[in-house]
């Protein structure tokens, strides 16, 4: 567990162990079962999420009562509902595990006293919501500018390994098709 993290981290800052095992001690190590909730809308969300083994789904409940995936987290990926979390707020979201996933939280608090310790953190913090924020910006870019084949095709090129975890309803919810139209797409020959 320490070791990915330290990797992780090592690629946006430079912390010796010391400092490493200071910083590990604001986190707590959670097991979620496949398919379990760690959020509910209506929640506080007082956690953020690290991914160390699995997968998360973020998802809202649509006016036709669907799940709408808006955002998954692999392996050394973020999740938690930034708004409400940066806020102290209810989510209007869901995060529930797609498969068994090892996680390290953080809540609120312990993440303020954190950055507040060790300061090489906000640039961490800094690294990681650029780079998801830029990430935000392709995906609505893509959605824009490419035809729902083209979307599904790219992302199968950009994350070969994800869309073999995933189960295909929610990789439609998360690219906004139908499941029945996914299979289409899938059954033409483009995967």
């Amino acid at each position: 567990m320490s070791k990915e993290f330290k990797a992780h981290l090592n690629k946006f800052i430079s912390i010796n162990d010391d400092k490493f095992t200071d910083i590990i001690s604001f986190f707590k190590t959670q097991t979620v079962a496949k398919k379990e909730e760690i959020l509910s809308e209506g929640q506080i969300c007082n956690s953020n999420y690290f991914v160390l083994n699995g997968i998360l789904r973020k998802y809202f409940i649509n006016k036709k009562g669907g799940e709408q995936t808006t955002q998954f987290a692999i392996e050394n990926w973020w999740m938690t509902d930034d708004f409400a979390y940066e806020n102290k707020t209810e989510t209007e979201f869901f995060i529930k595990a797609v498969e068994k996933t090892k996680l390290l939280v953080i809540n609120r608090d312990e993440q303020d006293k954190l950055l507040e310790q060790h300061p090489i953190m906000e640039k961490y913090f800094r690294h990681i919501y650029q780079i998801a924020y830029a990430a935000t910006q392709r995906r609505i870019k893509f959605t824009y500018d490419m035809s729902k084949e083209e979307l599904y095709h790219f992302f199968v090129k950009a994350q070969p390994q994800f869309f073999q975890r995933v189960p295909q309803y929610l990789i439609a919810s998360y690219l906004d098709f139908t499941p029945e139209y996914l299979s289409e797409i899938r059954k033409k020959g483009i995967s």
